[in-house]
């Protein structure tokens, strides 16, 4: 059995400590919100109560938290994790987070003696609670075939994208490339339906055509021909609209610090704020169709 510190029981977070525990692990959870750690003690971990009672004598620490800033802090402030850590700790950042901060964070852990990766996921909540999770691994070959034991138990496939920061690089295009991809596959249908031709009838044929994409085949915006999509749930997110714009700014912040040209990425963040501003980034990603149709005020 090894002791885990889980830090950050969000919506992915709480799936991913509680996979660990299930495993066999003695998982010591933290979070700032009371209630999310009395959740994470009825599935199997124990609420530590304090990030040092989390992080003191662990072997590894996982951390999923919301923004680049929060991982600098709870790992280099004052009584963060690298004033705690027992000495050899393996450190795993699951955050989505900007590149420049990880490689930063990696570099100091590594610098204190700890081997640190990043491995921001894909897979959405119900991948995080099935344990079927996508990582994307950034750090050293050694770190991570000490990490990837435990990141199998929470996910489905785990690759090593190369050195630290290279995970949250793989995150970020990938997802930058999905808001692409879902704003076209909402354009299409739209324009099918606007011609006369019915969802079904196009999905029938576009998804075995030159257009199949994942956003059409397993995540259909337009209600009706995916019965599990969110469409079919009033959009209910399964992966917000608001964290698809956060991950595409990540891509434009990345993209102007190396001077890539990303022109639809542009633009995709463009109309992912347009639903921000209209108060409408709480539903799915794919409801973006409903900005496409005139829907959204």
């Amino acid at each position: 059995m090894t002791t885990i510190a889980f830090i950050g029981l969000g919506n992915m977070g709480m799936g991913m400590a509680v996979n660990l525990a299930k495993a066999g692990h003695e998982v010591r959870a933290f979070d700032i919100n009371d209630a999310a750690r009395a959740s994470a003690a009825q599935q199997g971990c124990v609420d530590a109560g304090t990030l040092k009672s989390a992080v003191a004598d662990a072997d590894i620490v996982v951390t999923m938290l919301p923004a680049g800033r929060h991982v600098s802090m709870v790992y280099g402030d004052e009584g963060g994790i690298f004033s705690h850590a027992k000495a050899g700790a393996l450190f795993i950042d699951s955050s989505t987070i900007d590149v420049t901060t990880a490689r930063k964070v990696i570099n100091e852990a590594t610098h204190l003696g700890y081997r640190m990766i990043d491995a921001p996921v894909s897979g959405g909540v119900a991948g995080a609670a099935a344990g079927t999770l996508t990582f994307m691994c950034g750090g050293t070959d050694e770190a991570y075939a000490a990490a990837k034991a435990y990141l199998d138990i929470m996910g489905k496939n785990v690759f090593h994208a190369g050195a630290a920061g290279n995970g949250q690089v793989a995150k970020i295009a990938n997802n930058m490339l999905l808001g692409i991809h879902m704003i076209g596959t909402c354009e299409a249908f739209n324009l099918a339906e606007k011609l006369g031709l019915d969802a079904q009838t196009f999905y029938d044929i576009s998804s075995t055509a030159s257009g199949q994409n994942w956003s059409m085949t397993s995540y259909c915006p337009a209600p009706g021909p995916v019965p599990s999509a969110p469409s079919n749930k009033d959009y209910k997110p399964g992966f917000a609209a608001a964290m698809m714009l956060k991950d595409l700014r990540l891509a434009k912040d990345a993209a102007e610090s190396a001077n890539a040209s990303t022109p639809m990425g542009l633009r995709a963040a463009e109309l992912y704020e347009l639903m921000e501003k209209g108060g409408h980034d709480g539903l799915d990603f794919s409801g973006i169709m409903k900005l496409i149709k005139g829907e959204l005020g």
